[in-house]
């Protein structure tokens, strides 16, 4: 066996597979679209055979590059997380289409349940908020409303995305694949209690969300089953939701250690440790890492809109071309003009979780120009931040730096922009996926090839620190107008 390290990181728009070596040297990658399919407002889905289908085309590309199956030691899989997939455990086929992250269709409930006084009780057991971004609202929705997941009875899975990965990555000439979830996925569903890490009978209920459809919760590193499809037998050793796979891509190892990923959404992750947090001021309790069944958590807040934003302005409104063209448009103006750019397309998340919030462009005059509304979508990124640190700050968790990644973050201008209103010190690491790599980083722990994360971490390499440079009076002047541009959106 090699000692090579495979990833399939499996994204929102996009799934990929990376090869590392123990270094953290990347040698290759591979990647395929994902197609989105909107059918009505608040809708969003993806075919769950299309994500099979292009990831194992990826897989299988970056194998034979490689020089084969004996060349890799281990398979690592991230992906995106509180997606969920229906499938048939017979034939291996999904039975409706996956219901995304981003997907806002169970909105009425959440109300309901909210209303009904259930939330406090619900949060305490899982450090999760009611709110459509996680699974189980997903699950409970489907359950009613698709009634061949009903039909379908015992032969009905349900699982997030690497679970989804795994079964049919291990299911082989009519053999039913391994049905198993790591427990930082496990921990976006709404379903497992966060302090016991194992699915919760009154929260099932609550959800219709049949046990004997469910995974298995394991731990984010070991070996887990293997897979024949490349040619060899390869172990799939490593498995993690794609935040916290970032988080351990950044060797947010200690306590206080802080990340944040600027993708298609915006997440930040604090390391809290290995006693169970709490959230007074609406951030997330959440499972960072699970090994030898013993976890360490992280508080996180979550924004819906970030990298979304600029896809948006391209493809929707056509105000840009491309993506990084939107760094030099930034810089053609010394500030916004007073233009505010709410980003709620799908709802605010943390630390407002206004699902029914709509987006805002505000503060417009003759004198705006395109470059204003650009950089005010840009600036938006910080401005949002801002609000997750001052929540985290009034839960004891302040940010002393923030670590960053994410495909927007290869802006310049927006890390510095971060720094200059965050007032601290900001460090992008020169390999920027770190998703990608905190999921190898896994494989090699579960494999042997490290014998601590600690260890492991060596693979990060080296970053470029961006220091605060904005005066105090204009970082306060923007956060004020920006204050008042949230509160217009808020319902």
């Amino acid at each position: 066996m090699g000692e090579l390290l495979l990833v399939i990181d499996e994204g929102t728009t996009s799934t990929r597979a990376m090869v590392f070596d123990p270094s953290g040297r990347c040698l290759g990658s591979e990647a395929a679209d994902l197609t989105q399919h909107y059918p009505g407002p608040g809708l969003v889905e993806h075919d769950a055979a299309e994500i099979w289908e292009r990831s194992v085309a990826c897989t299988r590309t970056m194998v034979a590059r490689s020089g084969g199956a004996d060349a890799i030691a281990a398979i690592g899989i991230t992906n995106q997380r509180e997606t969920v997939v229906f499938w048939d455990k017979l034939t291996g086929e999904p039975l409706a289409p996956a219901i995304v992250w981003q997907d806002r269709r169970s909105a009425a409930l959440c109300r309901s349940l909210r209303e009904a006084g259930e939330e406090p009780a619900l949060q305490a057991r899982t450090g999760l908020r009611l709110d459509p971004y996680f699974s189980g609202t997903k699950i409970a929705w489907a359950m009613e409303h698709w009634p061949q997941l009903r039909e379908a009875g015992a032969r009905l899975a349900i699982g997030t995305v690497e679970s989804w990965l795994v079964w049919k990555l291990t299911a082989n000439e009519g053999r039913a694949g391994l049905h198993i979830t790591d427990a930082t996925n496990a921990s976006r569903t709404l379903l497992m209690g966060l302090g016991s890490g194992g699915w919760n009978d009154s929260l099932l209920g609550m959800f219709s969300a049949p046990r004997e459809a469910l995974p298995e919760i394991v731990d984010c590193a070991g070996r887990f089953g293997t897979t024949t499809l490349f040619g060899g037998e390869i172990p799939i050793c490593g498995l993690a939701g794609d935040q916290q796979a970032a988080t351990i891509g950044q060797a947010c190892l200690a306590r206080g250690d802080t990340k944040g990923t600027f993708g298609t959404g915006a997440f930040v992750l604090t390391n809290a440790g290995t006693t169970p947090p709490s959230s007074k001021h609406r951030l997330l309790a959440t499972v960072l890492w699970q090994l030898n069944g013993r976890r360490t958590y992280a508080i996180e807040g979550s924004v819906f809109v970030a990298g979304s934003l600029i896809q948006w302005l391209r493809d929707s409104i056509g105000l840009i071309g491309t993506a990084p063209e939107t760094e030099a448009i930034a810089r053609s103006v010394p500030d916004s003009g007073g233009v505010y750019l709410v980003p709620a397309l799908s709802g605010l998340g943390a630390p407002w979780w206004e699902p029914e919030a709509r987006a805002a462009l505000s503060g417009m005059t003759f004198a705006t120009t395109r470059a204003h509304i650009v950089r005010a979508a840009l600036e938006a990124m910080a401005h949002q931040s801002h609000d997750l640190k001052t929540a985290f700050a009034a839960d004891g968790a302040d940010w002393a730096r923030l670590r960053i990644d994410g495909g927007m973050v290869t802006n310049d201008w927006i890390a510095q922009d971060l720094a200059d209103i965050l007032a601290l010190p900001v460090d992008r690491p020169a390999f920027a996926e770190t998703t990608a790599l905190g999921a190898a980083m896994l494989a090699g722990l579960g494999s042997g090839i490290f014998t601590t994360l600690e260890e492991a971490s060596g693979m990060r390499g080296a970053c470029t620190t961006f220091e605060p440079g904005l005066g105090a009076d204009l970082r306060e002047a923007r956060l004020a107008g920006w204050k008042r541009a949230v509160e217009q959106v808020l319902v």
